[in-house]
C-alpha cells in the first residue's frame, strides 16, 4: 500500500511540475499565433527566412517552465550581465546580440554585400524617391505620438515599420521600446511579405494608365571607380549628418565596398552566406522570444499592427506621388510607379513596380529603374532610424 501511495504521489508531483500544469488561456493563444506564423512562413512562404525563426521563438518563450527567456533581465537602462550569464536561459544569452545592437548591423553587412548600387549611381534622382517614401514613418510617428496609448519612444519604434526594413525596425525598437520588440518585428516582416498584395492597389489608385505605361530610357553604364567611391562617400556624408545611423550605414557600405572591390571574394561570400544565415537564425529566434503572452496579447499590439500598416501604405503613396511630380517635371520621362519602390523592401518592391508597369505595357521594363529608389530606400530607412534615435533615444 505504501508503495502505491508513493507511486501516486510521484505521478502527482510530475504532473504539477510539468509544463502542462502551467498552460493557461493566454499560453494557448500564443501557441495558436505561433502556429499561424509557422504556416505563413512554410505554407505561404511569407518572409520564411526570418518569420519561421520568429514564430518558433514565440513558441519557445511561451513554454511554461522552460525558463529559456526572462524579459525582466532586460528591463531598465542597465543590464546585469552576470545575472544573465549565470541564471539566464539559452535565449537570454542569444538576446544580448539584439540588446547590444550587434545583430541588425551584421545583417546590414550581408545586405550590403549582396546589393548593387549601380542603378542609384546611374540615376541620382532616385535618392529623392527613396527619401519621399520615408514620409510614412514621420507622419505615423506624429499620429502615434498623439495617441494616449503610446509614449514618444514607442511611437518612434512603431513608425519605423513604415520603412519596410526588418533589421532597422528591430534596431530602433530594441532601444526605444524593447517591450514592443516582438510585436513590431512580426508586423514589420509581415508587411514586407505582403508587399505584392498591399502596394499594387495604391499604385493604381494614384496613377493614370498613361503614367503607368511610360517607358524609361536605359540607364547609363556605371564605372567600377564610381561603385567603389560611392560607399565611402555615403558613409562619410550620412554618418557625419546623423551619427546615430553610423552602425547601420557603416556596415551596409562595408559589405558593399567589399563586393565592389573584387579583392576579398572570401569575405564577401562569408558575409552573403554563412554569417548572414547564422545571424538571421539568432536574430529571428531571440526577437520571437520577446513576444511573451503578457506583452503580445495587449491592445498595444493591435495598435502596432494598424499603425504599421498605415505607415507602410503612406510610405508607398508618398513615393508614388513624388514620382508623379518627377513625371511632370521631366516632361513624362519618369514612370511614377518606380516611386513605390522607395520603401526598403529589397528587391520585392522593385519587382512589384516592374510587374504593375508591365501589366499596362508589355514592352515596359522598370526593374532596374525601380532598383534605384529601392536601394535608396535602404539608405533612407537607416537615416530615418538615426534621426529617431537621436531625437528620442
Amino acid at each position: 500500500m505504501e508503495i502505491i501511495n508513493m507511486f501516486v504521489d510521484t505521478i502527482k508531483n510530475l504532473a504539477l511540475e510539468s509544463g502542462f500544469a502551467g498552460i493557461d488561456f493566454k499560453t494557448l493563444i500564443m501557441f495558436i499565433i505561433s502556429g499561424v506564423l509557422i504556416y505563413l512562413a512554410i505554407g505561404r512562404q511569407f518572409e520564411p527566412l526570418l518569420l519561421l525563426p520568429i514564430a518558433f521563438g514565440m513558441l519557445l518563450t511561451n513554454l511554461p517552465g522552460a525558463e529559456m527567456f526572462h524579459s525582466e533581465f532586460f528591463q531598465g537602462t542597465s543590464i546585469d550581465y552576470g545575472q544573465v550569464l549565470h541564471d539566464g536561459g539559452l535565449l537570454d544569452i542569444l538576446y544580448l546580440g539584439v540588446k547590444l545592437g550587434i545583430y541588425p548591423p551584421l545583417i546590414f553587412l550581408g545586405i550590403g554585400a549582396m546589393t548593387d548600387f549601380g542603378p542609384l549611381i546611374a540615376n541620382p534622382k532616385s535618392f529623392l524617391l527613396g527619401a519621399a517614401a520615408q514620409a510614412g514613418i514621420f507622419f505615423t510617428f506624429i499620429v502615434a505620438a498623439f495617441l494616449p496609448f503610446y509614449s514618444l519612444q514607442e511611437a518612434g519604434a512603431i513608425a519605423i515599420i513604415g520603412g519596410a526594413d526588418g533589421p532597422t525596425a528591430i534596431y530602433v525598437a530594441k532601444t526605444l521600446a524593447p517591450q514592443l520588440l516582438g510585436s513590431i518585428a512580426v508586423a514589420a516582416y509581415s508587411y514586407m511579405a505582403l508587399v505584392p498584395v498591399i502596394q499594387p492597389p495604391i499604385m493604381r489608385a494614384l496613377t493614370t494608365k498613361k503614367e503607368r505605361s511610360v517607358i524609361m530610357e536605359q540607364l547609363r553604364p556605371v564605372s567600377r571607380i564610381e561603385k567603389i567611391l560611392f560607399p565611402i562617400i555615403v558613409t562619410l556624408v550620412v554618418s557625419l549628418l546623423v551619427p546615430s545611423a553610423a552602425p547601420l550605414m557603416g556596415m551596409l557600405m562595408l559589405g558593399n565596398i567589399m563586393k565592389e572591390s573584387g579583392v576579398v571574394d572570401r569575405l564577401v561570400k562569408t558575409a552573403q552566406n554563412e554569417l548572414m544565415n547564422i545571424i538571421t537564425i539568432f536574430l529571428g529566434v531571440t526577437v520571437g522570444a520577446t513576444a511573451t503572452a503578457d506583452v503580445f496579447l495587449s491592445f498595444k499590439t493591435l495598435g502596432i499592427i494598424a499603425l504599421g500598416l498605415a505607415a507602410f501604405c503612406l510610405g508607398t503613396a508618398a513615393g508614388v506621388l513624388f514620382g508623379k511630380i518627377m513625371y511632370k517635371a521631366t516632361g513624362g520621362k519618369v514612370n511614377p510607379l518606380i516611386g513605390s519602390a522607395g520603401v526598403s523592401a529589397v528587391p520585392m518592391a522593385a519587382r512589384v513596380s516592374q510587374k504593375v508597369g508591365q501589366k499596362e505595357n508589355p514592352a515596359n521594363f522598370l526593374l532596374m529603374h525601380a532598383m534605384g529608389p529601392n536601394v535608396a530606400g535602404v539608405i533612407g530607412s537607416a537615416v530615418a532610424a538615426g534621426v529617431l534615435l537621436s531625437v528620442l533615444g
